[in-house]
């Protein structure tokens, strides 16, 4: 059993493809099972919301943090266990982070995108060391490893930059790669 803070960044609309919501749904209930701790954007539409809704209908604890503009386009989740009004979006990514272990990166937006870049940069910085994972749900983030892949043989980063993320292409497979993680940094502390 997992039982970590799982930080998902997602986004606050569906999409064109239903997978992208049935792997959402699929998703907050293995993190429930995992007895994992949810850390999202608290709003309650779009995948953010599914997530939200199938970790809680599961028994599992979530925790939303919404910058005050965002409560009513993002239909603001209050029935969770921790809900958290900030200033700002810049405060909203940082209590994210503050208050997880681990990052899931979920099919979404400029947003989502946003959250990834900054949290791989601040890994790349040496800030931390959580994992990410990318769910590449019907190769959706195909054109993102691409880019990345684009930005290496360019000279702009170095091949170490794929080393800081996970890509997988199931719920399964992303708490898999969770606990390889988790296994793997206690055996370098021992």
């Amino acid at each position: 059993m997992l039982s970590l803070s799982v930080c998902v960044f997602c986004g606050s609309r569906f999409g064109k493809d239903n997978v992208y919501k049935k792997t959402a749904e699929h998703l907050g209930r293995l993190l429930a099972e995992e007895n994992c701790r949810l850390v999202y954007g608290a709003g309650n539409i779009g995948l953010m919301g599914t997530v939200a809704q199938n970790i809680q209908s599961g028994g599992g604890e979530v925790m939303g943090v919404i910058p005050e503009h965002l409560l009513h386009a993002e239909v603001g989740k209050t029935d969770i266990n921790n809900f958290i009004v900030t200033e700002n979006m810049h405060e909203r990514k940082k209590v994210m982070f503050m208050n997880c272990d681990a990052i899931m990166i979920l099919p979404g937006g400029a947003g989502t995108l946003d959250e990834f870049f900054e949290i791989l940069t601040w890994a790349q910085l040496k800030l931390h060391n959580k994992p990410i994972v990318v769910l590449n749900i019907n190769r959706f983030w195909d054109p993102l490893i691409s880019l990345i892949d684009h930005l290496i043989k360019n000279g702009f980063a170095d091949m170490s930059l794929t080393e800081l993320f996970k890509v997988v292409s199931s719920p399964e497979e992303a708490i898999e790669a969770l606990k390889l993680n988790i296994q793997s940094d206690r055996l370098a502390k021992v």
